[in-house]
């Protein structure tokens, strides 16, 4: 029997804090209490001692048909009843099936290849090994490089570590796998001075930074170019007018899989099912999760185009990679479920109603002195916060962390709202609510910011 040290408070707070590691959590953060949520329901989540939040974050970017739909539940409990576990390794189940055709019948036309996982990380982990061995099948080994964005964050395996672009987060693991190079990002408020007012010029510099990236490399050693639609880390990056267009153009000419993680844009994120189709281009690979079965069971995937997957098709050739829980037969059948949801109801269209609304009321607060900016698409927003509008001054580390972990994102929850204050990149708060959600939430998120925020500035 073990003796807690932790300081008093209720037994399960003890325990958490006893035996629970939480992720991308400082121990001190749960020194005095253990935020836990019990419950949600509709677009709210309510925490241990009864109170109500606004879920500003879907949970983490996840829950799009917001939380409490029992016919999910029931999926899963009907499905667990009938086959509760069974690989795809060698073997397949009817749920995996019927998801594949389903998802592929979705996805931009060509991407006919599903490869299941549990999660995001672990599909773009897969997309890079696909990638090296796709090349390798195709006579050309040294074909293995990868291209991504500063800050962009791409998941925690080793091989999607070193897709990830945020050093903070790599410099304890390291070294990682070499060969994952990075390119500037499309934050259009921190573009260069000269292009800041001209967002196609800036959004073809950007893309022209991955040629060159490419042609530094040597194209003969470059797999693929990972990005996502809107690049998460940093806040919520759209891709300027033009970007995509000329990244295709790119990775065509210097023979080069572009890969669209799309762990967080897809199933509705931006507005379509896959945010490729919002932007106007067609990868080679597509990498999803979250959004897939709303967070009701773990569930990603991978989707590879035919070319891709041609070098598999005949002979004996074998994608030698898998995952336990990978395609898992609940996790497959709540995906079925989830999407039928998103039929019935509309979403993809609501989102594409309501985004410039939501656009609209967000961008009020840009009358407050410390918004620098408000950017996103979808239902997928960041705000910059700044020391200084004029200058576009940011804060340093200490004042950053300062204000997103010594008050904002206390307050921000205290006061109602969950989202998240982050200063991967630049200090923003996130904003990626439930795809229920409408033009009331959107008010009470903005009059919740507002009144946080101008506490925060007079603070400061």
């Amino acid at each position: 029997m073990t003796t807690s040290l932790t300081p008093a408070g209720t037994p399960r707070d003890d325990a958490a804090r006893a035996h629970l590691w939480g992720h991308f959590t400082t121990a001190s953060q749960w020194k005095d209490d253990v935020p836990t949520i019990v419950r949600g329901e509709g677009f709210h989540v309510f925490d241990d001692a009864g109170r109500r939040y606004l879920d500003g974050l879907a949970g983490l970017f996840v829950v799009q048909v917001g939380h409490g739909r029992a016919e999910l539940a029931e999926a899963a409990r009907v499905q667990a009843e009938k086959l509760a576990f069974f690989p795809l390794w060698s073997y397949a189940h009817p749920q995996a099936i019927d998801l594949a055709e389903r998802v592929a019948h979705l996805a931009p036309e060509g991407l006919d290849h599903v490869f299941f996982t549990t999660g995001g990380g672990e599909a773009v982990e897969s997309a890079w090994k696909l990638a090296k061995q796709y090349w390798r099948l195709r006579g050309r080994p040294g074909k293995h490089k990868v291209i991504s964005r500063s800050l962009a964050y791409h998941g925690t395996p080793a091989g999607a570590l070193s897709i990830t672009g945020l050093p903070g987060l790599k410099a304890a693991y390291e070294p990682l796998v070499p060969g994952a190079h990075k390119v500037p990002n499309t934050n259009q408020y921190r573009a260069p001075e000269h292009l800041r007012d001209d967002p196609k010029a800036f959004g073809r510099w950007a893309a022209d930074r991955i040629a060159e990236a490419i042609e530094f490399e040597g194209p003969e050693t470059v797999a693929a170019v990972f990005l996502e639609p809107v690049q998460n880390a940093g806040g919520c990056f759209p891709p300027p007018p033009g970007y995509f267009e000329r990244v295709r153009e790119i990775c065509d000419e210097h023979d080069v899989l572009l890969v669209s993680d799309e762990v967080i844009c897809a199933f509705g994120r931006i507005g379509s099912m896959f945010a490729c189709d919002d932007f106007g281009y067609v990868p080679d690979i597509i990498t999803c999760a979250k959004g897939l079965t709303s967070g009701y069971s773990p569930l990603g995937a991978m989707i590879a185009s035919e070319e891709v997957y041609e070098p598999f098709a005949n002979g004996d050739a074998t994608f030698l990679h898998g995952y336990t829980f990978g395609g898992h037969p609940v996790s497959s059948a709540v995906a079925m479920a989830n999407l039928d949801i998103f039929e019935r109801e509309g979403l993809n269209d609501r989102v594409k109603e309501n985004a410039p609304v939501f656009r609209t009321t967000l961008e009020k607060l840009l009358d407050l002195p410390i918004v620098g900016d408000v950017r996103g698409a979808g239902y997928f927003y960041g705000i910059e916060l700044v020391k200084d509008k004029t200058t576009r001054e940011t804060f340093d580390a200490a004042e950053s962390d300062h204000l997103l972990r010594g008050f904002l994102s206390e307050a921000l929850f205290e006061a109602g709202l969950y989202c998240r204050a982050d200063d991967r990149g630049d200090p923003v708060v996130q904003l990626a609510p439930p795809l229920t959600t409408g033009p009331e939430q959107f008010d009470e998120m903005e009059r919740i910011l507002r009144e946080v925020l101008t506490e925060a500035w007079a603070r400061l």
